[in-house]
């Protein structure tokens, strides 16, 4: 039913537009992973069939656990690979095409499939800015901190060299076996960077290679919270869903000892913010106009460098740090995709909004839907 050609020729979204111009009958899909139950309820509140691709050893929770039967779960179907980056080979591609399916890239998503293959193999049509996605990662040309300081979005000062440390930063290099996690340690001096990199080096916890390419941000101390954001392309509307919070072993452990026993406790185990959780949480409103402004320059900034710039949702990650005059958020991390907080719902910001609450997983389908109806898929598609 659908052609493929496999020239690695970056994917044009003219090419994705052709392709869901003939939908009349979508399924909203995901991989099995991160935030694809979220994905699906949400596709279902809204009445589309939904389907997950998971990997073999990981599929019970949607294959078996939340798959629909009559009035519960929210998993229509799946397909099972022996591995998530199978999902590029052309007959899983030809089987998504032929149910219509509309799909959403998280952060799994990128991991295990790559930016490579989802920019030059993957053509099944993204709700999102599939042209967007690795600017996340700090290692290419216009990354997210290039467009933060584009756009005039403040955050911690970036060290490009361990000599020039002058004041306390935190370090993040990639994990030496998974790539995708990041070790952290704080420092103060070139002189500690060396000595605390070389340990973890000897340890096996990163690499030198991963110690290359590691960030070395300037240490903020406040208020961390999580900024979930929807653009709308139908409304050229920034909504705000809702604020959140990160629950990261082995930090989250460590935090609830007293002091005394942190200290002989990190004597033996080395200090991880691997993310196992969010909670959900609220902001005082007078930051609100803070926050809105600062969604607002990342989606102009977004559309003038990465035309068409963002779809649908994305996080600013934040810490509000004190004055003078009053609270300022600092923001330290980009999510350009659905972002991994199903929580975001028990926040009251979409119901200022929409009158109710409601989940990142609804907000998407809401927008296919509208988008199926007014006949404009083609303009939140990439």
């Amino acid at each position: 039913m659908f052609g493929y050609w496999w020239d690695c020729k970056m994917i044009e979204r003219e090419e994705i537009q052709d392709i869901v111009r003939g939908y009349d009958k979508i399924t909203i899909g995901s991989l099995g992973s991160h935030s694809a139950l979220d994905i699906c309820r949400g596709a279902k509140e809204e009445g589309f069939k939904t389907i997950v691709v998971c990997q073999k050893g990981r599929e019970r929770t949607y294959d078996f656990y939340y798959k629909t039967r009559g009035d519960v779960g929210v998993v229509d179907e799946t397909i099972i690979l022996d591995k998530f980056s199978e999902i590029t080979k052309p007959h899983i591609l030809e089987e998504l095409n032929k149910r219509q399916c509309i799909f959403l890239p998280h952060r799994s998503f990128e991991v295990y499939v790559g930016y490579e293959n989802i920019e030059r193999e993957f053509r099944v049509p993204l709700f999102g800015s599939r042209g967007m996605l690795r600017a996340e990662e700090r290692n290419v040309e216009k990354n997210q901190y290039w467009l933060m300081d584009k756009a005039g979005i403040p955050h911690p000062r970036v060290f490009k060299d361990p000599s020039e440390i002058d004041k306390l930063v935190l370090v993040k290099a990639n994990e030496a076996e998974r790539k995708y996690e990041r070790a952290f340690f704080l420092c103060s001096s070139p002189e500690e960077f060396e000595e605390k990199s070389e340990d973890l080096i000897r340890r096996g916890v990163i690499t030198e290679e991963g110690l290359k390419g590691a960030v070395i941000e300037e240490f903020a101390v406040g208020a961390q919270v999580n900024f979930n954001y929807f653009y709308s392309p139908l409304d050229e509307r920034l909504e705000l869903l809702g604020t959140d919070m990160r629950r990261q072993t082995n930090l989250d452990g460590i935090l609830r000892l007293p002091a005394y026993q942190q200290n002989e406790v990190l004597k033996y185990v080395d200090l991880k913010a691997i993310e196992a959780g969010h909670v959900a949480c609220t902001i005082k409103e007078s930051l609100l106009e803070q926050v809105f402004e600062l969604g607002e320059r990342f989606v102009q900034v977004s559309k003038e460098e990465y035309p068409p710039g963002i779809i649908g949702p994305f996080a600013l990650q934040a810490t509000f740090v004190p004055g003078p005059p009053k609270e300022k958020a600092l923001v330290f991390d980009i999510s350009l995709r659905v972002q991994g907080s199903p929580g975001t719902k028990f926040t009251p910001y979409s119901g200022y909004l929409h009158r109710k609450e409601i989940s990142v997983g609804r907000r998407i389908a809401m927008e296919i839907k509208r988008a199926q109806e007014e006949r404009r898929l083609t303009e939140i598609v990439t």
